[in-house]
């Protein structure tokens, strides 16, 4: 199964038009009327609708995994990605979403 990815309000929308140019579900806390959300809403949206969330957010993230890890929580994947511009940040995206499976980064963090 082919990792579906919520994009938090930080990543340029861009990225998800590319995202789905190539066959793949993206959506945008834009588009999901998310704009706003603290960072654990926004991973328990992701959650929620079986999606990872790519953030540009390293340390929030990181904690709040470290929180869902002691809690005994799960999330479907974080990707934390360096700021770049879309399609350079969509490219290095793609090597992850084609090789990884949404079993394989379920409450993983990946770093791209």
């Amino acid at each position: 199964m082919f990792v579906s990815v919520y994009l938090d309000e930080n990543i340029s929308v861009v990225v998800a038009d590319l995202i789905r140019s190539r066959g793949f579900e993206a959506l945008t806390a834009r588009d999901a009327g998310n704009i706003g959300w603290t960072d654990d809403q926004q991973l328990q949206f992701a959650t929620k609708n079986e999606m990872a969330i790519l953030t540009h957010d390293r340390l929030d993230f990181e904690e709040l995994a470290k929180e869902y890890f002691m809690e005994g929580k799960t999330h479907c994947g974080i990707i934390v990605a360096q700021r770049r511009r879309p399609h350079s940040l969509t490219e290095r995206l793609m090597k992850v979403i084609n090789r990884v499976t949404a079993d394989e980064i379920m409450d993983q963090i990946m770093y791209i």
